[in-house]
Formats: structure tokens, sequence, C-alpha cells
């Protein structure tokens, strides 16, 4: 396993301490709060966005503000400027487009080319379980592969795009259904008119354990890997949202289960568990409902 430098480390013609710098690409719902606990943790944080009134929001939480896009070549600000970190987070998911497997790749040629005039030598990568078909079981790291949708197929490619990659070591997140703040299931719940496969199990991990997560990774430098991060809890679907449902005090959607069983797959997070020695903030998804 590749070992990068402490979160500080030495000047060599001063002897002072300085602090590692790190480049969040993609400072959205995840991201921005990502920065922020950064920000507190004593990094040195860049972080981008595509919108420029967003740029006041990372300025005013200690994050220098720069606008990036990948449309899909790199416009706005220097790309080799932004890229002057140690570490790069990258956060941007796959956009609904039909061509967007091409597009992604493009996206992230464009990238992967700017970092090979960069100092990162360590990536981490926001990925997502939609790189796993329906096994009808537990599926674990080695199980991806073959993903039903075009954004898992994306996701799936540009991992191993990274990984290939001798220039610098990428570890590959794969985070299930974000939840928590703005996120509730009884918004959801209002666009729908029954409860399909009511019998699904659920993978789902709350954005307060995203964030401590990739904190973790960072502080002990697990890279060049690949983790799965869903909570340990499985909740099915008429039990999650018929709970969502209780909570906001509106009448639950009636189920709609279908004639043969739903695919389903069961995310385990074992591997992330034991290399980070991790507890989960929020291991059940249901008790976290509000």
């Amino acid at each position: 396993m590749y070992i990068a430098p402490s979160v500080e480390s030495v000047n060599s013609k001063t002897g002072a301490m300085k602090k590692k710098r790190i480049t969040i690409l993609g400072c959205g719902w995840l991201g921005l709060p990502l920065a922020e606990k950064l920000v507190k943790e004593g990094y040195s944080v860049k972080g981008s966005t595509t919108r420029e009134e967003k740029l006041d929001a990372l300025h005013d939480a200690g994050v220098e503000p720069w606008l990036v896009r990948l449309d899909p070549e790199v416009t706005g600000d220097d790309i080799v400027a932004f890229l002057q970190s140690d570490i790069l987070i990258i956060n941007i998911p796959p956009l609904r487009r039909d061509d967007i497997v091409e597009y992604h790749i493009e996206q992230f040629s464009s990238l992967i080319d700017a970092l090979g005039q960069s100092p990162v030598r360590s990536v981490l990568l926001v990925s997502s379980t939609s790189v796993y078909p329906a096994l009808n079981r537990e599926v674990t790291e080695e199980d991806a592969g073959d993903p039903e949708s075009l954004a898992g197929q994306a996701l799936l490619l540009v991992e191993e795009m990274l990984m290939q990659e001798s220039g610098f070591q990428t570890t590959v997140l794969r985070f299930g259904g974000l939840v928590g703040y703005d996120r509730n299931p009884a918004k959801y719940l209002a666009s729908l008119t029954a409860i399909t496969h009511p019998d699904q199990p659920m993978n789902l991990i709350h954005r307060d354990d995203c964030i401590k997560i990739i904190s973790e990774i960072i502080r002990l430098k697990q890279w060049g890997e690949v983790f799965n991060a869903c909570s340990p809890v499985h909740p099915l679907r008429k039990e999650y949202y018929g709970r969502a449902a209780e909570i906001a005090g509106i009448e639950p959607l009636p189920l709609l289960p279908s004639d043969e069983p739903a695919p389903f797959k069961v995310v385990n997070s074992n591997k992330l568990i034991s290399a980070l020695n991790y507890q989960f903030l929020h291991p059940d998804p249901i008790a976290q409902l509000k």
C-alpha cells in the first residue's frame, strides 16, 4: 500500500512545518461541508464550483474559491494552478445525459492531463455503489462489473482510468445513496403514487459519515484502495419510506409488490470498517430520520 506524507510536512530549507494542501473538485451538497471540515482540521483547502454565485460561500467557509468546469474539457480558472496541492478529492457525479459514458471519460481524460502537470500524488474519487449489478446477494469491492445504469458504467470506467495512472495513487470510495439534512425521503414521497419493490433492501449513508470517512482516509493515508461505504443496517424500502411518512405526518403510500422478487444487492462495507477501525455515526438510516 502506498504511504503518503503526513498532514504536515517539513520544509527542507527552513525546517518549518507546513500544512498539507487539499484541492476539492466539486463543492456542492457534499463537497462544501467536507471542505469546511478539512479547513477546521488544519488543511489548506481549495474548492471548485461551476457557478460564480457560489464562490462567496466557499470563501466564507475558509476555502480558496475556484471556478472550474469540465465541459468536457477544462474551462474556467487555471486548472494547473488549482491543482497545486498534495491531495485531490474528485466529487463530480455523472450528469444525466444519454452520452454520459463517453462524456464522463472525456471529462476525466482532460483532468488526468492536467494532473500530469501537478504535484498531486494522492487522489480520492467519490464513486457510487451503482457500479454493482443487482446480484441478489451481498456484494463486496470485488463484485463491480456490468453496471445496469449508464452512470454506473461511466463511474466504473473512470475508476479504472485513475487507478491505472502511475503518477499518483487513487483511492476509490463507493458511497451508497446519500441522505441527511435536506435530503428528506418525505419530500421524495410527494412525487410517488406507490412504493415499488417494497421488500428491496436499501444501501444508504448519511452525509456526516461520508465526511468523516474521507477525513479518516486522509489521516490514515489509505491510498491505492477501493472501499464501499454504506450504513451497516439495510432497511427495506417499505420500512424506510413507511417510517418517513409516519414522522412527516402524511398518509403512507400503498405498496406495489411485483410478481417476481425484485433484484437487489446488499453492499458490504466491512473492508472500510476494518481498515479505518470505523464506527458509523448513523448506522441505521431509519433511526436518523427526523
